[in-house]
């Protein structure tokens, strides 16, 4: 709930620097123009950065905006049009003329914003189909299947108690439903093992975080920022863990991931033991924060608990 207030705050906060812009504009223009040919150019500005963030509506919107206050400027004071105290024909038609060309533009820069984000909605959708698709690819059972939606959806969870933006959040969620991809070059045997796993048989499943990598590493575009993290996903804060890195030398989004994995790890009955409760696993990852895992993350993951948003139905049945 705090996120969302946030977010809506911060869509509020935008919308009102726009707004503030165009009296910046006018008085900067009332104050250092006085006398002198107002600079209508200027009330491009506002339109341009509403079509970047809003889009075509908001931005036909500001341009009214802004033609209603230059008209409110000129009726009050009609000098800053040219030295005479009334505004001649001429001035009003060149007027007309900028309000007209500053609607047209606006509508035109909007209207291409919406259909670039359109074009990127569709690649959105053409990314999401594609990592399910991976993912499939990765669920040799139903449990690794089950377990990497589970945890895809504990770390986005986590991600947006701590305020992350929809870009991390995302990363996060490819990153977890694609952490184990490396498992497909190791034995079924070893995966499955009913006894713990011996000492080298724990370095050969260590070998599956590389090998993930590694078989993402050609692939360009988004999937590329999920690298770092599927690859850091093991490493503990104090640095004990797969690699010697530790604290915020780990990725932010690999330290929501490790939490959420070992949640649901804890949760989930493997081979060689029985699923603890989910209040069991809490006190775990709780008593491990610092050594183990992040503490922020940790509060995280408790205020994401404690508001029930870690329930999550099973995918495959």
């Amino acid at each position: 709930m705090h996120t969302v207030r946030g977010g809506r705050l911060a869509e509020v906060n935008r919308e009102l620097w726009l707004v503030l812009s165009l009296f910046v504009i006018a008085a900067v223009l009332n104050w250092f123009l006085a006398g002198q040919r107002m600079l209508l150019e200027l009330y491009l500005l506002p339109a341009v950065f509403s079509a970047y963030f809003y889009g075509r509506r908001h931005a036909v919107l500001t341009a009214f905006a802004s033609v209603f206050l230059v008209l409110l400027l000129i009726w009050y004071k009609p000098e800053i049009f040219g030295h005479s105290p009334a505004v001649p024909h001429e001035r009003w038609y060149e007027l007309t003329v900028w309000g007209g060309v500053l609607v047209l533009v606006a509508y035109a820069m909007g209207t291409l914003h919406e259909r670039n984000e359109r074009h990127l909605q569709d690649l959105r959708e053409t990314y999401h189909g594609v990592l399910m698709i991976l993912q499939q690819f990765v669920a040799k059972d139903k449990y690794t299947q089950n377990h990497s939606y589970r945890v895809s959806i504990y770390a986005r969870s986590i991600g947006r108690q701590m305020g992350l933006d929809e870009e991390r959040l995302e990363d996060i969620r490819a990153a977890a439903l694609l952490h184990d991809i490396g498992k497909l070059e190791t034995g079924r045997e070893l995966l499955y093992k009913a006894a713990r796993l011996t000492a080298d048989e724990f370095k050969q499943m260590q070998l599956h975080v590389d090998h993930g990598v590694a078989m993402l590493a050609p692939v360009g575009g988004s999937l590329r920022r999920v690298l770092p993290i599927i690859l850091s996903h093991h490493d503990k804060f104090d640095g004990t863990g797969y690699h010697p890195t530790q604290g915020e030398q780990i990725p932010l989004e690999a330290r929501i991931l490790s939490v959420a994995d070992v949640y649901d790890a804890l949760t989930s009955d493997r081979p060689y033991r029985q699923a603890m409760s989910p209040f069991e696993a809490k006190e775990i990852i709780q008593k491990g924060a610092g050594s183990d895992f992040d503490p922020q993350v940790v509060r995280a993951f408790l205020d994401a608990f404690r508001q029930r948003d870690l329930e999550v139905p099973e995918l495959v049945v």
